[in-house]
């Protein structure tokens, strides 16, 4: 394993010789792995430092929670050291408001790139922060004791880590808007039968799942992944036309590449 990042509460790691496969751990199992606007900037870097080789991240975390959320620093009048306090957000022009959100934002949107596959691998609690890093993954596999829960809303909040859409498309508007405004625990058993897991199993058994479905993407070739990640992630803006469109477009492109003649 090589190591190519490590601060803030978080690793970035390449796994074997070839470099197709990438770990970022969430590292600060004291603290149940909360997340503060320092964790978020090194989930930023991870990501620009992925190698282009890099075909599947892996999101684990160590100790007994995924995350807890944002950490309780935070609600506090002088909140993190160095950052802006809630109270000195809230003093912002709409402007500056906008772009330090957004830069928190980008711990959570490279994960969904159509270059890679990103599989999170979730035990014990997945809290607010913790829960939209989850769901900021393509996949997820859950320990039997997982909890996801939404608690934003009940702060006087809402959920603006990217968390919103992915919850909708996977779980329907009903569940998602319960879900956050009742901030209750989802566990494993539910999130698997709604569609917030793809697989649960016990905490034992979470890292050899993880690995075993990680191996069983990385098996299949990779610019048929690329083209059908990109199918299916945009099928929802796309008509019924629209998308036997891309069908076509990504299939004449993957039968010239094949047959040698691609550009």
């Amino acid at each position: 394993m090589t190591e190519l990042l490590h601060r803030d509460g978080v690793r970035l790691a390449l796994d074997g010789e070839d470099g197709t496969l990438a770990t970022v751990t969430l590292d600060h199992p004291a603290r149940r792995n909360a997340q503060s606007p320092a964790m978020w900037r090194a989930l930023a870097a991870a990501g620009r430092e992925l190698p282009g080789s890099v075909r599947v991240v892996v999101l684990r975390a160590e100790g007994k929670s995924f995350s807890a959320g944002l950490d309780r620093q935070a609600f506090t009048p002088e909140g993190f050291a160095d950052e802006p306090s809630f109270l000195e957000l809230a003093r912002y022009s709409d402007g500056d408001l906008d772009a330090v959100i957004a830069e928190y934002q980008e711990a959570f949107t490279w994960w969904r790139r159509n270059d890679i596959v990103s599989l999170a691998a979730v035990q014990g609690h997945a809290i607010g922060a913790g829960f939209q890093l989850a769901l900021a993954c393509d996949l997820r596999v859950c320990a039997d004791d997982a909890q996801f829960a939404m608690r934003e809303t009940s702060l006087g909040l809402v959920p603006d880590l990217t968390g919103t859409g992915p919850l909708v498309q996977l779980v329907g508007y009903a569940r998602a808007l319960e879900m956050c405004v009742t901030g209750r625990f989802v566990h494993a058993e539910e999130a698997e039968r709604v569609g917030l897991a793809n697989l649960v199993v016990t905490a034992a058994e979470l890292d050899a799942a993880t690995a075993d479905l990680a191996a069983a993407l990385l098996a299949a070739p990779r610019d048929a992944v690329i083209e059908t990640k990109a199918l299916l992630r945009g099928a929802a803006g796309r008509t019924y036309e629209e998308q036997r469109a891309a069908e076509r477009a990504a299939q004449a492109r993957r039968l010239r590449d094949l047959a040698g003649v691609g550009e």
